[in-house]
């Protein structure tokens, strides 16, 4: 039996594994990857963060570089492995979770390796996991090249031709940046874009954010339901700056699809040879079979990552208490949090 059993071993897992080994609790941390920062190693290749390294740091150890400086993913991938071999954070990867039951007191965790029984158990599965892809996908024809953000890698896995990017966020702005350099590039959005400097007055945009008490606005806080309801900007000006120059073109939301045909909001159509899906992530909870879990709409339902199920507790979910819940910048904090109410603090 283990006090605290953590399902993920990214990012927040790894934090709450931090805080754990300090209360002097027998626990363990299971991931079905193969290697501790896989979900950062396999997204694509030319990734770099919009948040510095001075913010892109968990708790305990200071990521390496220039702080004001923004990270790759192997820089990335390279901190969380060096993170848990210098905290000795116990972690059993190769390991899916098939079926969670509540059993009277304690939580019963089926594997594909071995059943676990734990009093306390952590989700930190996080948001970046399954790719979430509109339906209308399977109204393509089957030559037509799909791939989630999340399977895309480079340039090298699309077919001739052009290529749709769907999806306004900063994945769908640095992937239609990098195409644009070499094929016809389309970006279609379902809001008007806004942009944001990375950097003002030799400074990481993050640190005026952090000055200006952004970054620490809850998710019930006046900025921070402002925050929430305007999503989140791009960060840096390639994009404007490509759209611009028209070596971007932008098209409104997509509504259908047709063979290899897209049809966006303003009734256009466009005849497509690739899609990237920049379209997020879905957070699927089906091997939880435990009441109370989430709401009627299929929603979690907690108070800063604390269930209403005794002992259940779940953390990196976005806006879990603050804007940076689930980065790197703010989940130590969450960490922290939940450890405390753990423990009865």
């Amino acid at each position: 039996m283990y006090d605290t059993i953590v399902i993920g071993a990214g990012q927040a897992g790894i934090s709450i594994g931090y805080y754990l080994k300090q209360s002097d609790q027998k626990f363990i941390i299971l991931d079905k990857s193969h290697e501790v920062g896989e979900t950062w190693k396999d997204r694509y290749d030319s990734l770099v963060l919009f948040t510095s390294r001075m913010y892109s740091s968990l708790p305990g150890m200071h990521l390496e570089g220039e702080k004001h400086g923004f990270p790759t993913k192997n820089e990335i991938v390279a901190y969380l492995k060096k993170y848990v071999k210098k905290f000795e954070i116990p972690i059993q990867l190769r390991t899916e979770v098939i079926s969670v039951l509540k059993i009277k007191n304690y939580f019963l965790i089926k594997t594909n390796r071995e059943e676990y029984q734990t009093k306390n158990l952590v989700i930190a599965t996080g948001p970046f996991h399954t790719p979430s892809i509109p339906s209308i996908s399977k109204d393509l024809a089957d030559h037509i090249n799909q791939l989630h953000s999340s399977q895309y890698k480079n340039s090298k896995q699309l077919a001739y031709g052009n290529v749709l990017v769907v999806g306004g966020g900063n994945s769908g702005a640095q992937i239609a940046v990098e195409l644009s350099k070499e094929r016809v590039t389309y970006l279609a959005c379902s809001n008007k874009l806004v942009y944001f400097p990375l950097m003002i007055g030799k400074r990481s945009i993050f640190w005026w954010f952090d000055k200006l008490g952004v970054l620490h606005a809850s998710h019930t806080s006046i900025v921070g339901k402002f925050i929430q309801k305007k999503g989140d900007p791009v960060f840096g000006h390639e994009l404007k700056h490509a759209i611009k120059q028209k070596e971007i073109i932008l098209k409104k939301r997509v509504i259908a699809a047709k063979q290899n045909e897209i049809i966006f909001k303003d009734s256009s159509t466009l005849e497509v040879n690739n899609i990237i899906w920049a379209t997020g992530f879905r957070n699927p909870l089906c091997w939880i079979n435990i009441k109370g879990v989430l709401d009627q709409e299929g929603r979690i339902i907690h108070h800063r990552g604390v269930s209403p199920v005794e002992g259940l507790y779940f953390i990196g979910l976005p806006w879990q208490h603050k804007r940076g819940s689930a980065l790197l910048q703010g989940v130590g904090n969450d960490a922290e949090y939940i450890v405390k109410q753990m423990n009865g603090e």
